[in-house]
């Protein structure tokens, strides 16, 4: 009696025309999709939807916005306080204002309006532009312009450096408009031809970055390229024949169309930077393809019928070929459990690319093969030619391999095993979250970007902001919030309590900082006004001095226009994870210190830079231990239920937590991090395990059929569908090292070398310890003869002419 898998074999091969039809149909359909594919980084997006910074940053948009480019004019000799210097200042400003999607009100240097100083006159208090409307002429516009920058506190502590050598400019975009491109060709463009003998320009902030990965997307392309061409050419040297070339390029070029065109046609961007993952659903795809034709080649020996080897090879491969990529899919699709869209259109677009990989490789790949012609070297594939070859060399390796994961030498192996288990799961406990350089580990630290970010945090307070937002709990009331002593009062105090930290933050600013010295101004110039008295009418009064002939805009750094909101800004000097862990403990004291509710406000922790990015580590931390367990119970549920035993499932999920443990290792030594941009990577490590573990189990339960003993079914098992296995790993390991030594994005030397690990752990791991459980634990489910996963057929039985297909089980 004939089980499932050969009965939709046998009906697949019967109707191969309209099957065969059916996917090119569905080809052309996604191919006109691919029109709408778009490759795009929407900032919001790289950011957990339900995390309350995210909140206070989307309610507070303006307060520390991190679509901000800082760029930093330092003068290589002396001040710059010379005619040169403040003239390509001034024109660098006017410059940047240009730039596409800026937003104007955001635009600040010392030749803006929004730099000003104040002084007392006889009519009253006079606030002006630190710099009028023209840059200066002569030396006494510049005597003039530093007497001005004397009495501008704001100035001389943000935007000119301690030494007086260097200035800054900040420019801030509107997230909707922005086109990282082409605002980072506008600003890279401006920076370079500013650059001169006596000047040097800076250019850093989140776009900058963002900038940096797309002007690197063309060499990207070009690496993906060559390890697309070092894929082919192995499978080339390994197969020498033309179905090992043609059939896996086919099926993965189907996928791919599909995978591609799906994302089009639902008109969702792809990120940049998650474009690793779909080069490895294409070495996947060359995986499955390679296991399949193996598999094919050994029954065409016996059967000599390219339709009947088909037809035979898809019922035995079928179910372990469909479950390794379910539980492939399932582990992309779980990535969407994070509340961060970016991770979720990569589960959507990733996740179905994966279980497309059924269709085109499962049932696509017998097609071609009953159409193409036999292969001629099919005693060198399967090991009949002789003792030399590849083939052959490989098997006995392999064969010499298995030899200690049974018998004698086992518990050898067992303890090796444990030990180095034992090992990699203490250094676990040293994995980072998130960011472990300063500045961006997306970039070598030589970088062009990575040196503006040091440079610039050498002469000022940072790059790196946190605020502290102090909301209106009525934005209408009358009595705006921001002008109130009690307001003013918290402010004051929480820039108190953290100044007095043992590690403070490198400066402060609120909008308390500047009525102290708009008092004394409105009181006559005497230090003894510096002090303000804590009632409405003192403070009102402060502020109305403050503001007089000043437009609001040019504190909407520190309040909102309306003035009903305002922040507290922190500043640090780098953005790795200790500061950052550190400064969220210390700001989170100080809201515990004063309070977070207030009769007409309430304290938000936080926004900026620094509260996006641990927003980002928290949701990774939290999010990827419930990733691995959902994806731990599906594995569990899928295997247990296709091999009918709770001890397969647990068997299976052994290996690939332990190749988890050792990949994470792994990224210690590397001095990686655990963020949203590897996150993905050890999802799909775990699914490439989970791919071999079964395949290899699968063959040692058919195998067990004929020889009834453990050691010689591992043994032959090893030495066969082991044998795919570690060729499928070596060629990803041979194609994806050149990214290693070839790009100047760390992100992908990093991946790539990320990736080799996984393939050669997951190797590993499925040839030593998978057969080594067997041989330890004795299943009894791999003795079963019902199980469609290791389901085997008598190929001596069969009968070329025969026009019926006698399925046996193995003996």
């Amino acid at each position: 009696m004939q089980n499932t898998p050969f009965r939709i074999a046998r009906w697949v091969m019967a109707n191969r025309l309209a099957t065969f039809g059916v996917a090119i149909a569905l080809t052309i359909f996604f191919a006109l999709g691919l029109r709408n594919v778009e490759l795009r980084t929407i900032f919001s997006d790289l950011l957990p939807a339900d995390h309350p910074y995210v909140q206070t940053f989307k309610d507070h948009p303006n307060f520390g916005n991190p679509l901000t480019i800082t760029l930093m004019v330092k003068r290589k000799q002396g001040d710059i306080y010379n005619i040169e210097t403040l003239n390509k200042i001034w024109n660098i400003t006017r410059d940047v204002d240009l730039a596409p999607a800026v937003d104007h009100d955001q635009v600040l240097s010392i030749t803006t309006e929004k730099a000003r100083y104040a002084e007392a006159t006889p009519e009253g208090i006079d606030v002006q532009p630190i710099m009028g409307d023209h840059p200066p002429r002569d030396q006494a516009d510049v005597d003039e312009f530093r007497r001005r920058v004397e009495m501008s506190p704001s100035a001389r502590a943000f935007l000119i450096s301690q030494d007086q050598s260097a200035t800054i400019i900040t420019v801030t975009f509107i997230e909707r408009l922005l086109d990282y491109g082409r605002v980072f060709d506008y600003m890279q463009t401006l920076v370079e031809r500013e650059r001169d003998a006596d000047h040097e320009v800076y250019m850093a902030g989140q776009p900058a970055l963002t900038g940096w990965v797309y002007h690197y997307q063309h060499q990207m392309l070009w690496i993906f390229a060559i390890t697309l061409a070092a894929l082919v050419l192995s499978l080339v040297v390994y197969m020498r024949n033309v179905i090992g070339v043609l059939v896996p390029l086919a099926a993965s070029a189907v996928a791919a169309i599909w995978g591609f065109g799906f994302v089009g046609w639902l008109g969702l961007p792809i990120e940049p930077l998650i474009m690793v993952v779909p080069l490895l659903h294409v070495a996947r795809s060359f995986s499955h393809c390679v296991q399949f034709i193996e598999r094919y080649c050994e029954v065409l020996h016996h059967v000599k019928d390219r339709r009947k080897a088909a037809e035979i090879s898809l019922g035995v491969m079928m179910v372990p070929g469909t479950l390794g990529i379910v539980t492939d899919a399932i582990g992309l699709c779980l990535i969407a459990v994070a509340p961060i869209p970016v991770m979720e259109r990569l589960a959507i677009f990733c996740g179905f690319w994966a279980f497309m990989l059924v269709p085109a490789n499962v049932f696509l790949t017998p097609l071609l093969l009953s159409w193409l012609p036999a292969p001629r070297n099919i005693l060198k594939i399967t090991g009949r030619a002789g003792d030399h070859g590849v083939h052959v060399l490989i098997r006995n390796m392999l064969r010499g391999l298995s030899t200690w994961t049974f018998g004698g030498r086992a518990r050898y192996t067992t303890i090796a095993v444990l030990l180095v288990s034992a090992f990699c799961i203490y250094q676990n406990l040293n994995v980072k979250i998130g960011n472990p350089v300063e500045g961006s580990n997306l970039l070598y630290s030589e970088s062009e970007f990575n040196v503006a970010v040091a440079r610039i945090n050498e002469q000022f307070p940072g790059l790196n902001r946190l605020e502290i937002v102090l909301e209106a709990k009525n934005p209408t009331n009358p009595n705006r919030v921001a002008r109130q002593a009690h307001t003013i009062e918290t402010m004051a105090r929480i820039e108190y309590f953290l100044e007095k930290q043992p590690n403070p933050p490198v400066a402060t600013l609120s909008f308390a900082d500047y009525l102290p010295e708009a008092n004394r101004l409105f009181s006559g110039g005497n230090p003894k006004w510096l002090p303000l008295e804590r009632d409405d009418a003192s403070v009102g009064a402060a502020v109305s001095a403050l503001m007089f002939g000043t437009s609001p805009k040019a504190f909407l750094h520190v309040t909102d226009f309306e003035q009903q909101n305002a922040t507290i800004s922190l500043w640090y000097k780098d953005n790795t994870q200790e500061t950052v862990d550190r400064a969220i403990e210390q700001a989170r004291a100080a809201v515990d210190l004063v309070g977070a509710d207030h009769p007409d406000f309430r304290v938000r922790l936080a926004t900026g830079s620094i509260a996006l990015q641990q927003s980002v580590n928290d949701a990774v931390e939290h999010y990827h231990w419930i990733i691995l367990g959902l994806l731990n119970l599906a594995m569990f549920i899928s295997c247990a239920l296709a091999y009918k035993s709770v001890t397969a499932g647990i068997l299976l999920l052994v290996p690939v937590n332990l190749s988890n443990f050792f990949l994470t290792a792994v990224m210690v030594a590397m001095g990686l991090g655990l963020d949203v941009n590897s996150l993905p990577i050890t999802a799909i490590g775990i699914g490439v395990g989970i791919d071999y573990g079964i395949y290899l189990l699968s063959r040692i339960c058919e195998e067990y059929q004929g020889h009834k003993d453990y050691g010689a079914s591992i043994l032959a098992s090893v030495a066969t569908t082991g044998k795919a296995i570690f060729f499928t790993a070596s060629i990803m390991l041979l194609g994806i090292l050149p990214w290693y030594f070839l790009s100047e994005l760390k992100f992908l030397a990093d991946m790539g070398l990320l990736l080799v690990m996984v393939m050669l752990i997951n190797m590993v791991i499925a040839l030593i310890v998978v057969p080594l459980l067997v041989w330890l634990v004795k299943p009894s489910f791999v003795k079963r003869d019902d199980l469609i996963v290791g389901e085997g057929v008598d190929l001596s039985a069969y009968i070329t002419d025969d026009t019926e297909l006698r399925v046996l089980a193995a003996r």
